[in-house]
């Protein structure tokens, strides 16, 4: 497998601009020509969907659900992140770009994440201009946040429902191209397959989820834009639905996969309540600005949070972090919080909870203030829990947010299969291994808006996509071992549903694979998770039939995914001998407990080619340089 990751010469905060001019060019009556299938319509598919098209191609959009608008993007809570510098605090191009290396841990390209950073100013720009809600200061100014990580205010924000509007925002856009006739929209349906014909990406093979018919579609280029994994811990902050079923699809049909175990740990999500929960809510890290977090600083301490005296409370990320207090990034403040739990200072049912207060803020700047910032955050942990946030702290413990991995890109953001174009939180490249708060949106839509109009027709210009028949062998292939799959999921005919199989598995990535990890664990999951896809295999019970809408069968087409994957995942860890970022192994960490990295061993991206059998999956590496931003032990001191 060769790697190749294209990144264009010269100095860094010249190299996009060099790079466009250089790209080859499609004229206007030849964009008619082309067809591309977008996967996926949160913030990245829905993005390039509607500029692509407003270009010119022939753009199929493909969404299972009943509504591009229901896309996980819609969940964002916080913000978006731009180098506006609106605040004359210090901000540039520059310092997010140096903020988002340094958040990462040094695990990220160097050129995207500058590329990122640039693209960043205009994406503020476009979402005004579609009438995206952002918040203002009294003058009429679009309003600043901080956020982890960073100690300049960037974040922009609509409350606290900013992935929602900037997905109307690029809905809007996409619906006008579904008007027009420019895109064609396939709503209900999931990506089964990927069609590759002589070594590029030429369609898909989708599965109705309504009336269950299998059906392929082809085209000249194929963009994944459907987001991360971290389901596969059963437990997390996503959407039921999100799965790894495209992105592990299109590996197995040749797909590198990059660093599949940077999986963000948000500190900021409201507890496990029971056994049979099925997912956790976010708590945006933007109440952090405002929020202090502390616990007691006895063990077994169980007065209400109202009894505890200033004199015996912990503002532990305060304590340890002073330059960065309570904005320290993610996975940091995720760490902190389990090590004073471990240390029995935890709070609420189990000991698994830490504070987050508001009222000092309340204090300072008054209910309605807070009010008009975070309402709609207070309201829902309301909800949730029964507690009211505005007299009583609220109850946070981390959770599984965010994957920093996925599917191997190059700077045009095309995997090593040509045509096969990965967007957003599906590819590796931006985030390193953890991605600072406010990015998610940031790099989204910098990817559907502003870098794969140039880069898709780059791939275009160079020429040589022959025209291919619905009847050829490879597509007949594909449809056909999705038949046999689905065929297979309901012949097993066993007792155990797909959820207890993919519960089982949650707890398994969780307590081996989680938020800390070390040798022993990895090799147990590996035992364990072989097993229970064994089982799995033979002990499925899946009602109905396929030529219906049977929502067992997607859940257990998915979970045997994940079942895959896990492992995958659990590899790429066990290799990785060194903590960076969210990847935490215990044994290399400093004395005070921090990440120790290793950068003379493992200063690359670890790239997994499918063989056949995952435990044989072969490693390939694309060294990391750092020509701009200077290797360093991270410190948020």
């Amino acid at each position: 497998m060769d790697l190749r990751s294209n990144i264009p010469g010269g100095p860094i905060d010249q190299k996009w601009e060099n790079h466009k001019a250089d790209l080859k060019l499609v004229n206007p009556a030849n964009k008619r020509k082309f067809s591309v299938i977008v996967v996926g319509t949160g913030l990245a598919g829905a993005s390039a969907a509607a500029t692509l098209a407003e270009l010119g191609y022939n753009v199929h959009a493909v969404t299972y659900h009943d509504s591009p608008r229901r896309a996980h993007s819609i969940a964002a809570q916080g913000g978006i992140n731009a180098a506006k510098n609106y605040q004359n605090d210090g901000d540039s191009v520059w310092r997010l770009f140096y903020d988002t290396v340094k958040g990462g841990d040094f695990r990220a390209r160097e050129a995207n994440v500058h590329r990122l950073a640039e693209v960043s100013v205009n994406i503020i720009d476009q979402c005004v201009a579609q009438g995206v809600p952002f918040a203002r200061e009294y003058g009429g100014y679009l309003a600043n946040r901080s956020f982890g990580g960073a100690q300049v205010s960037r974040t922009f924000y609509a409350r606290g429902q900013t992935g929602q509007q900037l997905l109307i925002g690029a809905y809007q856009a996409m619906m006008r191209q579904v008007g027009l006739g420019k895109v064609k929209l396939h709503h209900k349906k999931e990506m089964m397959d990927l069609i590759v014909v002589n070594g590029r990406a030429r369609g898909v093979v989708m599965r109705d989820l309504v009336d269950g018919k299998i059906s392929h579609m082809t085209a000249d280029a194929v963009l994944l834009c459907t987001g991360g994994y971290g389901n596969v811990f059963y437990l997390s902050t996503n959407a039921m639905n999100c799965n790894v079923t495209a992105a592990f699809r299109a590996w197995k049909r040749g797909a590198a996969f990059g660093n599949p175990c940077y999986t963000q740990i948000h500190p900021t999500c409201i507890p496990v309540s029971g056994d049979y929960q099925s997912k956790l809510t976010l708590m945006s890290e933007s109440l952090r600005n405002d929020g202090r977090i502390w616990v007691p600083k006895k063990q077994g301490d169980t007065r209400s949070p109202e009894q505890i005296p200033e004199d015996d409370r912990d503002y532990y990320l305060e304590r340890k972090y002073p330059s960065f207090g309570n904005l320290s990034p993610r996975d940091i403040a995720s760490r902190a919080a389990k090590e004073v739990c471990d240390e029995g200072r935890g709070v609420g049912p189990g000991g698994l909870g830490v504070y987050l207060d508001f009222a000092e803020a309340i204090g300072r700047l008054g209910e309605k203030t807070v009010s008009d910032r975070y309402g709609n955050l207070f309201d829902m942990y309301q909800q949730i829990t029964g507690e009211n946030p505005y007299k009583t702290p609220m109850r946070i413990y981390p959770a599984v947010h965010y994957t920093m991995g996925g599917l191997w890109v190059d700077y045009n953001l095309m995997s090593n299969v040509p045509g096969l174009f990965v967007l957003g939180e599906a590819n590796f490249s931006d985030h390193g291994a953890n991605r600072l708060g406010a990015s998610a949106l940031m790099q989204g839509l910098a990817d559907g808006y502003f870098v794969i109009p140039y880069t898709l027709g780059g791939y275009f210009g160079q020429g040589g996509i022959e025209r291919i028949s619905d009847d050829a062998p490879e597509v007949r292939q594909a449809v056909e071992a999705t038949k046999e799959k689905v065929n297979r999921l309901l012949s097993i005919n066993g007792k155990r549903t797909p959820t207890s199989f993919h519960r089982e598995l949650g707890k398994i990535m969780w307590d081996y694979c989680g938020m800390a990890r070390n040798e022993k664990g990895l090799r147990t999951a590996l035992e364990r998770i072989p097993a229970l896809r064994e089982e799995f295999w033979q002990n499925l019970t899946v009602p109905g039939t396929g030529e219906q809408l049977n929502q067992t069968l997607e859940l257990a087409s998915r979970v045997a995914d994940f079942l895959e994957f896990g492992e995958l995942m659990c590899l790429d860890a066990l290799h990785r001998n060194e903590s960076a970022g969210g990847h935490f192994r215990t044994e290399y960490q400093t004395e005070d407990g921090e990440a120790q990295r290793n950068d003379d061993d493992y200063c690359y991206v670890g790239a997994w080619e499918y063989t056949g059998e995952i435990a044989k999956s072969a490693l390939h590496k694309e060294p990391l340089t750092f020509e701009n931003v200077k290797l360093a032990t991270r410190s948020y001191k």
